[in-house]
């Protein structure tokens, strides 16, 4: 047994709280002035610890893990700068609703406002972004040190779980005095009496156990608004992302509320609420004036955080009138036209309406929405269809329809998000999962990487596949997160990136009508061959140019195992010109309904 020293007797606590609170995974970014935890997690066999040399991505492996798991990973790093590169991730952590929890090595109190090396102010660094910040305190010999380290840990992890508020990040910083290794590794056992690991209670819970129920909407409330449903035959259900501790288990009620009301559900791929009945294809429509005008909904329930089509946040103006449903009371009104916002658990609500609504409903307008539905498929179709070409919206579409059942698809932010809700086809068993908080593409390869951790370690006999969809951009803007060594023994995840050298999104801003600036300040072309990286990093490496070829390469990398790049190069002048092939198309066909 290593023989202890202050710093290192409060980490033995800190540690074994975590794993009595139920952390099984810890993210380390290595460093001198966290030494004693680095080396505590290193030995405390509950708790699997990850290794990442950039700190920035190890907050998003962190994210991933929550985001995977529905439970905080703990993400240590040493002071200074390596603290402010955490800030990226607990941005996306605050906005997307995904339980953190930082533990941030400081300098003592003297060696603050002095010039010592790698001390900055770390108190309250990321402001509001958290969900409790605390200063933890330089260890000290009193007899009731191990009891308040042992509570801001449970607290910690409850506030980062959600308390009264979505899940998010929580900074615990933890201002060390030298020495930060142990005082010897020779067996000696002359350790303090207060820094016993099992100090206190012995039956090795949690300091605090926090029980959480589900906030259950009131009858008056539920009554209140199925009156108004029954009332409104032209009514939409809209579903976006919501946080990791709104369970997908809302996505059944959410369809059962829409089979009593007779009310379309147009759902955000990361929603994970694109399934069998429906819409698929609201962006096109509504992109459609004539079909837009006419289908201006009466009431809309609201259920996450929506912002993937521009074309559905028009209709959602603030002359139609809307509902939000939400467990947390999280604020999504980019538009300002919510209404009506009820704090209550969106399972229960939706069950709670469709009970009270009783029977199934058929009507002309949910009928009409799903005929334009059909009709914006076969267009679609035969667009994309039209030859063996793997273009990116043809990839997407193709990559979701083909991964087996309880696969989970990471897919980043710009493109390859929009291309998948303009042609996700609804289908059960798949997981989508995005950073849809900030929406960036910072981080997203660590994030996908964290998603496998947990998929590969979650319960159950199988192995749960892990796919990423991202763009070129993306992939290079975190291709540090690919030097991760994880505690497991293989880590599985395939990377999918659609190639368009450079930022494709951009080619549909406006920004793309000025051709002398455009390429070298939006179009960023980088011309780097991704086969050099993936030899880097010891990737399989799968160039795909032909769609009828992706199957067989997807099944080729699930056989083979651990990380694994599959290659689609593209053109982003030609991609534009596709989707506007796409609308003409839909339109077309919407046009022949009329």
């Amino acid at each position: 047994m290593r023989a202890q020293n202050p710093s290192h007797a409060q980490a033995l606590v800190l540690v074994d709280e975590l794993a009595r609170c139920g952390v099984t995974d810890a993210v380390l970014a290595p460093g001198s002035r966290s030494a004693a935890l680095a080396m505590t997690l290193h030995d405390d066999p509950r708790i699997r610890l990850h290794v990442e040399v950039d700190e920035r991505s190890a907050g998003f492996l962190a994210v991933g893990l929550g985001r995977g798991s529905g439970r905080p990973a703990a993400v240590v790093v040493t002071s200074g700068s390596a603290v402010a590169n955490l800030h990226p991730a607990v941005i996306e952590a605050d906005t997307g609703g995904v339980p953190l929890l930082l533990l941030t090595a400081d300098r003592p109190p003297e060696l603050r406002g002095t010039g010592a090396n790698q001390a900055i102010d770390q108190l309250h660094l990321f402001g509001g972004s958290v969900r409790w910040f605390c200063e933890v305190g330089v260890a000290e010999d009193r007899e009731d040190a191990p009891a308040y380290w042992r509570s801001v840990v449970a607290r910690g992890v409850a506030a980062a779980v959600g308390l009264g508020a979505s899940a998010g990040p929580v900074h615990l910083n933890l201002p060390f005095r030298e020495p930060t290794v142990p005082a010897s590794d020779d067996g000696r056992t002359s350790a303090p009496p207060f820094a016993s690991p099992t100090e206190g209670r012995s039956d090795r819970r949690p300091w605090v156990t926090v029980t959480r129920a589900p906030r259950r909407p009131n009858d008056e409330d539920v009554a209140a608004l199925a009156g108004r449903i029954l009332a409104t035959e032209r009514g939409l259900i809209v579903v976006g992302a919501t946080g990791v501790s709104a369970a997908d288990d809302h996505v059944g009620p959410i369809h059962a509320l829409a089979r009593a009301s007779g009310y379309p559900v147009l759902a955000e791929p990361a929603s994970n609420a694109r399934v069998p009945g429906a819409i698929a294809h609201a962006h096109h429509l509504l992109g459609h004036a004539g079909f837009a005008g006419a289908h201006r909904p009466d009431l809309v329930l609201r259920i996450g955080r929506t912002g993937v089509s521009r074309n559905l946040a028009r209709l959602l103006g603030s002359d139609v009138p809307q509902v939000l449903i939400d467990p947390d009371g999280s604020w999504h009104d980019p538009e300002r036209a919510i209404a009506d916002l009820l704090v209550a658990d969106v399972a229960a609500t939706c069950t709670a309406l469709a009970d009270l609504l009783a029977v199934p409903a058929s009507s002309e307008w949910a009928a009409r929405w799903h005929d334009a539905d059909a009709a914006a498929e076969g267009a679609l179709t035969a667009v994309l269809d039209g030859d063996d070409t793997l273009t990116e919206p043809r990839l997407a579409r193709d990559l979701a329809a083909v991964l087996p059942d309880a696969t989970t698809l990471v897919v980043g932010s710009s493109m390859p998000i929009r291309d998948l809700d303009q042609v996700l086809r609804p289908r059960d068993g798949l997981r989508i999962v995005a950073n849809r908080g900030a929406s960036g593409i910072d981080g997203v390869v660590s994030t996908a990487l964290g998603v496998a951790i947990a998929d590969a370690t979650s319960e159950g006999p199988d192995r749960r596949p892990t796919v990423a969809l991202i763009g070129d951009l993306t992939l290079l803007h975190d291709a540090n997160g690919l030097l991760l060594s994880a505690d497991l023994e293989r880590l599985d995840c395939t990377f999918v990136v659609a190639d368009n050298d450079g930022g494709g999104i951009f080619s549909f801003l406006p920004q793309a009508g000025y051709p002398a600036s455009f390429e070298r300040v939006f179009g960023t072309p980088h011309g780097r061959d991704l086969a050099h990286l993936a030899a880097l990093h010891s990737m399989g490496y799968h160039r795909v140019e032909r769609a009828a070829d992706l199957r067989g390469v997807l099944t080729a990398t699930r056989r083979s195992g651990g990380l694994q790049l599959i290659h689609v190069r593209t053109d982003r002048a030609a991609n534009r010109q596709l989707h506007e092939r796409m609308t003409r198309t839909v339109h077309d066909a919407l046009d022949g309904l009329a």
